[in-house]
């Protein structure tokens, strides 16, 4: 069929067109089924329906198949139905039960990577392994088609070094202060992080602060071998594509399937050219891992994982359940890691954290003995090695070296959330310190935030500030400290919880 194309300058991130209903009956298609566009070139495209934005004779192209295409808009396409890919049976077979050969799950990775898949499509075999888990073989081969399909560095020297955390805990700033450490020692780092999806501050969010974040796979490679390390936004680039297409489906359903876990996570640190990785894993409540036994588990398969991708892998579980140091949001965290760095004046459990982690990697990378990483990842930190080796990398990503902690701005509006009752600080509640962030306007706002002045353990006197919270709009405060006030974050030993009316009295 002949039509007449009407372009709609909107990118929905898949080959999509809109028919009018009138012409979809017309080719026998149904909505969520594919088309065939040929011009001189051809692509296959998802089929949305409308009875009136579209009219009859005509068919819209999404910004994506435009761009494809590469044509002016003034003539018409053949539009014909097209087969479903051979994907969606692949799929159908996971939902059934059956293992996957390897020849399949290169096939359905390619086609998520592709667009060649719907969202229900997708939706189905993320859901399907939900319910039930890949097998080892299975996950190895998800795993290295992932890294495949995508962009991949590779460096010329070795060992190669990273660190990932599984993510669950607010505050998780060590990023900031593993990296420069690392690569002070001589090592390579190159650090692709993540913005933050659900929290109040991914790493690439609190560095972008510092420089720019969005470089290509092969500028990564150049400044990593120029200073030793970078921490970038991994999603500027095309590494392990099909693991952000991933997650944009897992998260409207709230699942993380097993296999996908660990996949999402050894793919990325595959396609960076990763030798010996440290994985932080923190447990307790309100994290993803809520014991010791969970976490023992993700370990090995992480480890187990590792081997077969050639990778050397060590897991580190630490403590989750309340924020690592004293702030939370990127503007706030970003000053708490700066004034370590450059005074070493700073909470214990982000210094202690970070230490223990670098050290872990010093000894995997051969610069420190067994048993010795912990002291010299401290004394590189102690000593301003890795405030110099920070602010070469800041340099070399286009950022100001010289800035400082007390350069670093947060948002004018402010608020303090006091203590009900005199006691100890029981319960420490993260989800809600991340919400409370999240209202003021973290992470895209990035001087909202929340600033800890008593955790876990800590006495506290009635009215007195545990929390101050930070926005940089008026309204966004009201909001945050709002909710704050519904759904106290901190729990004070003998505070009134909530007050449950008598039913006979009403």
């Amino acid at each position: 069929m002949q039509l007449k194309v009407q372009p709609i300058d909107i990118k929905v991130g898949k080959y999509k067109v809109v028919l009018n209903t009138i012409d979809a009956k017309e080719l026998g298609v149904y909505e969520g089924d594919r088309v065939r566009i040929k011009d001189h070139v051809t692509l296959t495209a998802i089929v949305d329906f409308t009875e009136d934005m579209i009219s009859p004779g005509m068919v819209g192209l999404y910004h994506e198949v435009q761009e494809q295409l590469q044509r002016e808009w003034t003539e018409t396409v053949e539009v014909e139905p097209a087969e479903r890919p051979k994907s969606s049976r692949i799929i159908r077979k996971v939902m059934d039960g059956f293992k996957l050969e390897r020849d399949e799950i290169n096939e359905l990775v390619k086609d998520i990577v592709e667009e060649n898949l719907n969202d229900i499509e997708i939706a189905a075999f993320l859901t399907a392994t939900y319910i039930k888990d890949m097998s080892e073989d299975e996950t190895e081969w998800l795993t290295r088609a992932m890294i495949e399909t995508g962009e991949k560095i590779e460096f010329s020297t070795s060992p190669i070094m990273d660190k990932h955390s599984i993510g669950g805990v607010p505050g998780n700033k060590i990023s900031l202060l593993i990296v420069p450490i690392v690569a002070a020692n001589g090592l390579l780092i190159p650090k692709t992080s993540s913005r933050a999806i659900t929290g109040a501050g991914g790493t690439a969010d609190l560095m972008e602060i510092l420089a720019p974040v969005e470089f290509s796979a092969s500028q990564i490679k150049e400044m990593t071998e120029k200073v030793g390390g970078v921490i970038v936004w991994g999603g500027a680039t095309n590494i392990a594509p099909a693991d952000d297409k991933l997650i944009k489906i897992e998260y409207p359903l709230s699942i993380d399937p097993h296999c996908q876990l660990l996949a999402s996570i050894m793919a990325k640190k595959g396609a960076v050219g990763a030798q010996k990785v440290v994985m932080d894993i923190p447990m307790g409540a309100g994290t993803k891992i809520l014991d010791a036994k969970t976490g023992r588990k993700l370990a090995r398969d992480l480890i187990s994982l590792g081997e077969r991708l050639g990778m050397d892998v060590d897991c580190a579980l630490t403590y989750g359940a309340s924020p690592v140091g004293r702030t939370v949001g990127p503007a706030l965290e970003v000053i708490e890691a700066l004034k370590v760095l450059e005074t070493m004046e700073g909470p214990n459990s982000l210094i202690e954290k970070s230490v223990a982690l670098a050290g872990m990697l010093l000894e995997m990378g051969g610069v420190a003995a067994r048993g010795q990483g912990r002291d010299l990842a401290y004394e590189t930190l102690k000593n301003g090695k890795a405030l110099a080796k920070l602010k070469e990398i800041i340099e070399i990503q286009g950022g100001n070296p010289d800035v400082t902690h007390e350069d670093i701005k947060v948002g004018e509006f402010k608020a303090d959330i006091t203590a009900p009752a005199n006691g100890y600080i029981i319960e420490f509640y993260n989800k809600r310190i991340v919400q409370t962030a999240r209202y003021a306007g973290a992470p895209n706002d990035k001087g909202a935030g929340v600033l800890i002045h008593k955790k876990r353990g800590e006495v506290v006197e009635k009215g007195q500030p545990v929390l101050t919270v930070y926005a940089e709009k008026k309204d966004k405060l009201e909001d945050a400290v709002k909710f704050c006030r519904e759904n106290p974050p901190i729990l004070v030993e003998g505070m009134l919880i909530e007050k449950v009316a008598d039913l006979r009295e009403l």
